[in-house]
């Protein structure tokens, strides 16, 4: 729903990605299905399974005003990036898009990690949450989207625009249990569909 644009960018660049989900989407008792579904959708997005990982912590489950252990989550991150040589990672900014609090959860977990585990060349950006107008004005937040991120220093925010677009449609469409009408709105008008806007994290 949000990261599409920057994972077409990478993997049509020749970049090896990873995808760590921190929960199986369980809040509506479908989390077995919607596990599945995210690892189709990976497929669509050109993600090799064997670099996708979901987890269903029992700590971890999620849900509104379910809050989850930021150090816990700074614990995780550490763990896979140590075990697969990841030296950057894209997440959430505070406000995770939606407003939704584990989407701010797994944000605080990352700076958590690079506050005091991270070394010191490893990379962090973050996807940045717009209004709710430019939220929904699909591919026209283009080109705002392009003039807010030459408003800051060289090399601390990049615009990617999804040279896919349609793709991201397909692999949202894998989610078979929410692929329901007000989605496929969101999917066709969202402007996270077509470019997303990432901010370098100090």
């Amino acid at each position: 729903m949000f990261f599409s644009p920057t994972m077409n960018f990478l993997t049509s660049r020749g970049h090896k990605l990873y995808i760590l989900c921190m929960s199986i989407g369980n809040a509506d008792g479908m989390g077995t299905m919607r596990r599945e579904e995210l690892y189709k959708a990976s497929t669509v997005l050109k993600v090799p399974l064997n670099q996708v990982k979901i987890l269903d912590h029992p700590d971890l489950q999620d849900g509104f005003g379910k809050v989850w252990d930021h150090k816990l989550l700074a614990g995780i991150i550490e763990l896979e990036i140590s075990s697969h040589g990841i030296d950057l990672i894209i997440t959430f900014d505070s406000y995770g898009v939606s407003g939704h609090c584990n989407h701010r959860d797994v944000h605080n977990g990352v700076r958590g990690f690079l506050h005091n585990k991270a070394p010191q060349s490893f990379e962090a950006w973050e996807l940045v949450s717009t209004n709710i107008l430019r939220k929904y004005s699909g591919p026209f937040d283009i080109w705002l989207s392009s003039m807010f991120s030459k408003e800051h220093p060289s090399g601390m925010m990049h615009c990617l625009l999804n040279e896919r677009p349609r793709q991201s449609y397909l692999a949202m469409a894998q989610h078979a249990s929410q692929w329901v009408w007000f989605r496929k709105l969101f999917v066709t008008f969202s402007s996270y569909t077509y470019v997303n806007t990432l901010k370098r994290i100090n």
